[in-house]
């Protein structure tokens, strides 16, 4: 029997056709959902439907208070974007709320108002939350765009963060041992955690255009120079820097931040992409993952020191940073409870280091790779780490003096472990020191 196929045309005419059209639709029609217009602020749906999700349509939003998500599985959606005209105040704050949501929408702050002293996103004392495919753009500030604290098993997935540094001053006066002086600088940090377990930051990307390190921002701002200086200089400054009272070091901030020491754990940095930052990732913390990311143009790829422990690089590329890709060493912080060690760097990919836009500052004389001795005498050495499969390339003329440096000294790295590595010397050899396998 032959089958006859009808055309569009054909069944269309069938009653049948718009029977099964009509149950299709019904049946992929979303729920009734509360909707932040029909109120007269998103703050009074949020209010009148306490642990539910709302959708924010699409159009502009002017808000002059933070909106405020304090209900368990409460939440906003939707393509909607928030402006928040206050300086003073973060554009949405989510506190002691479990499996909270944030989906699809975009956070800023208006023309003229975007420097602050405040989060975008401040998230406390929250469960299972996740923030999804959230666009937190202008928001300059000396704090974070997205900040997670005291919570757990939270995920910051597919967001943007852009533009989240401001020119402001780094006081170090009050730690008069150490520092002793306040500088002018850029300063403020795209994804911060602290006191936190089991976050996941996946498949974002941070990217900063406003504020970079040229020599035209930091001639324009007086980064660099000290505005504040004590009468005795601290253990950790150099004299030079103290007698003609400036530093190199006045891009601060990391576009990833995860920090607390002995608190924060079980932290998954997977597939992010970072553009321009001052440190890329910097990690005071334990058990983490860094895996497949993207860093690009910062001062420095990654770090883990004050107390960095299980650290697993592994995946990552890190193309045109100037001053390391990748930097272990005990800081300040660390003891003999809190040590940095028991890592393992494999599978990295650096390429084209010192072509950064900060080469100008730090010069052909860094090195990609870098294990460090404490910042403090007393404080105990970086132990055991496996560096293994990881490449080197430089194809125009090296702008690094050792591909690897490992520090002398007392305190120096103890249990490095090399093999099956391909480095591209540097313009005085691939390591500064053996490498032992």
């Amino acid at each position: 029997m032959e089958t006859k196929v009808l055309t569009m045309q054909q069944l269309m005419k069938l009653p049948l056709f718009f029977s099964l059209m009509a149950s299709t639709a019904l049946a992929a029609a979303p729920a009734s959902q509360p909707t932040a217009t029909d109120y007269p602020s998103i703050q009074e749906a949020i209010d009148a439907h306490p642990g539910q999700m709302i959708f924010v349509p699409a159009g502009d939003y002017l808000i002059d208070k933070k909106i405020y998500i304090g209900a368990k599985n409460a939440g906003l959606f939707g393509p909607g974007r928030i402006i928040q005209s206050n300086p003073d105040q973060p554009i949405v704050e989510i506190e002691h709320a479990t499996g909270a949501q944030l989906r699809d929408l975009t956070l800023t702050r208006a023309e003229g108002k975007m420097d602050t002293d405040c989060e975008g996103l401040l998230v406390t004392d929250c469960r299972d939350l996740a923030i999804d495919n959230v666009r937190v753009v202008d928001n300059r500030t000396r704090a974070a765009s997205i900040s997670i604290r005291q919570s757990k098993d939270c995920r910051i997935s597919h967001c943007l963060v852009r533009n989240y540094t401001r020119i402001s001053v780094d006081d170090r006066t009050a730690k008069k041992e150490l520092y002793g002086f306040a500088f002018r600088c850029i300063d403020g940090t795209g994804i911060d955690v602290t006191s936190s377990t089991g976050t996941l930051i996946e498949g974002n990307r941070l990217v900063e255009e406003y504020l970079q390190h040229t020599p035209e921002i930091r001639d324009k701002f007086g980064l660099g120079t000290f505005v504040k200086k004590n009468e005795t200089k601290g253990s950790l400054v150099d004299q030079k820097v103290w007698d003609e009272e400036y530093i190199d070091i006045w891009h601060q901030g990391s576009a990833i931040h995860v920090s607390s020491p002995e608190v924060t754990d079980q932290t998954r940095i997977l597939g992010n992409h970072i553009q321009n930052a001052a440190q890329g990732i910097d990690l005071h913390c334990d058990h983490v993952i860094v895996a497949q990311n993207l860093i690009e143009n910062a001062f420095s790829g990654m770090k883990a020191m004050h107390g960095a422990r299980n650290v697993l690089i592994i995946g990552n590329q890190f193309t045109r940073n100037d001053l390391w890709a990748v930097l272990l060493a005990p800081g300040a912080a660390s003891n003999a409870t809190n040590t940095d060690g028991g890592s393992i760097i494999a599978h990295n990919i650096v390429s084209d280091f010192g072509h950064g836009d900060a080469n100008w500052i730090w010069g052909n004389e860094r090195s990609p790779f870098k294990f460090d001795s404490g910042q403090l005498p007393d404080n105990p050495p970086l132990t055991d780490v496996i560096f293994q499969g990881n490449i080197v390339q430089s194809i125009a003329a090296p702008r690094y003096k050792y591909a690897v440096v490992i520090a002398g000294g007392p305190n120096a790295p103890r249990g490095l472990h090399f093999s099956n590595n391909l480095l591209h010397p540097g313009t005085a050899g691939v390591s500064n020191k053996e490498l032992q396998p």
